[in-house]
C-alpha cells in the first residue's frame, strides 16, 4: 500500500491536475471543464497565505470542496475492489467507500502542499458529441524536470462529467491501488483491509 501512496503523492503533484476537474457540468465540453476549474484551484494556492505557509486544514478543505465531490466515487470503489465488491456486504462496502475516501483526502492533500508553480498544458481532444467515456490528456511541465504525462478518464452521466481514473505517465491509479488492496484481501480479507486503512487514516487524523 505504501508504494501506491509514494508514487502517486509525489508524482508532479497530479492531485493538483485532479483537482482541476472542478464542477461537473454537462453543458462544458470536458477538456474545457478541466482546464476552467484548475484555473480556479490554483488561483486559491496561490494567493492563500495559511496554505502556502503549510496549513495542512486548508489544504484538506481545498480537497474537501474541489476534488473528492468531483469523481465518479462508486464508481472508482467498485472498479478498485473489482470481484471484491460484488462479494463483499453492504457493511464492508460502506467501510471501505469511507475509508478509502479518507485515504484519497490524505493522498491529495499531501500532493497539494508541494505545489512549485508547475505549469498544466491540455492536449488538443476530438469527442463525438454522444460520448459517454473521454480522456483529456495533460503534461505538467516543471522547471529542471521532465514533463509529467497525465491523463484524466471521465463518464457523462446524468449530473455530467466525473473522473473515475487518473493515469500518470501510463500507470493508473485504480490499476495500482487495486493490485495492492486485492494481496491485502487475498491473504487476509476486506475487514482486514478497511481496519488497516481506518489505522492508517487514524494515525493521520483524517476524520
Amino acid at each position: 500500500m505504501k508504494s501506491v501512496i509514494k508514487f502517486f503523492a509525489g508524482a508532479s503533484l497530479f492531485a493538483m491536475l485532479f483537482a482541476a476537474v472542478g464542477v461537473a457540468n454537462a453543458q462544458i465540453a470536458p477538456d474545457a471543464l478541466v482546464k476552467q476549474t484548475a484555473d480556479d484551484v490554483l488561483t486559491i494556492i496561490k494567493n492563500d497565505k495559511d496554505i502556502q505557509s503549510g496549513n495542512q486544514q486548508k489544504l484538506y478543505a481545498v480537497v474537501e470542496e474541489k476534488i473528492l465531490p468531483n469523481f465518479d466515487f462508486d464508481r472508482v470503489c467498485r472498479m478498485v475492489l473489482g470481484k471484491n465488491w460484488k462479494a463483499a456486504t453492504p457493511e464492508q462496502q460502506a467501510s471501505f467507500q469511507k475509508e478509502f475516501r479518507s485515504l484519497l483526502l490524505r493522498t491529495y492533500s499531501n500532493a497539494l502542499s508541494k505545489y512549485q508553480d508547475q505549469v498544466i498544458e491540455y492536449k488538443p481532444m476530438r469527442f463525438e458529441p454522444d460520448a459517454k467515456n473521454v480522456n483529456v490528456k495533460t503534461q505538467i511541465l516543471q522547471k529542471g524536470g521532465q514533463p509529467v504525462q497525465v491523463d484524466y478518464s471521465l463518464v457523462k452521466g446524468e449530473n455530467g462529467w466525473k473522473v473515475y481514473d487518473i493515469i500518470i505517465e501510463s500507470v493508473s491509479l485504480v490499476t495500482n491501488y487495486r493490485s495492492q488492496f486485492s494481496n491485502e484481501i487475498r491473504q487476509n480479507g476486506l475487514d482486514s483491509l478497511n481496519t488497516k486503512l481506518a489505522d492508517k487514516n487514524k494515525s493521520a487524523s483524517i476524520k
